[in-house]
């Protein structure tokens, strides 16, 4: 049975999201693990698009298990390298280095 998208669901996402901390990031796949949702990446994603829609909260702060930045939103980097996140030769967030231990 699928578990619906609500705004509990929404909340619980974007709070895992607050408590990444300044100068780290996570990914969409270790955010849908902290909520016990692990196969839910893409909700993760979807949820981080709309996040707007209920506050502020430090979405730059997620990328993809590579380290990619969220396609069309090349503020991203720059918000992350204001916090000293730095990025390898291919343009991805040096994981290994900036990935925050949760």
């Amino acid at each position: 049975m699928r578990r619906v998208l609500d705004e509990d669901l929404i909340y619980e996402i974007l709070s895992a999201v607050s408590e990444i901390p300044r100068g780290r990031v996570a990914s969409y796949g270790q955010i849908a693990r902290l909520i016990g949702r692990d196969e839910n990446a893409r909700l993760v994603g979807k949820v981080l698009s709309k996040a707007e829609l209920y506050g502020q909260f430090p979405c730059h702060r997620v990328v993809n298990c590579a380290g990619r930045t969220a396609p069309g939103w090349p503020e991203q980097r720059t918000l992350l390298e204001r916090e000293g996140v730095a990025f390898k030769a291919n343009g991805c967030v040096d994981m290994k280095r900036f990935q925050w231990e949760c």
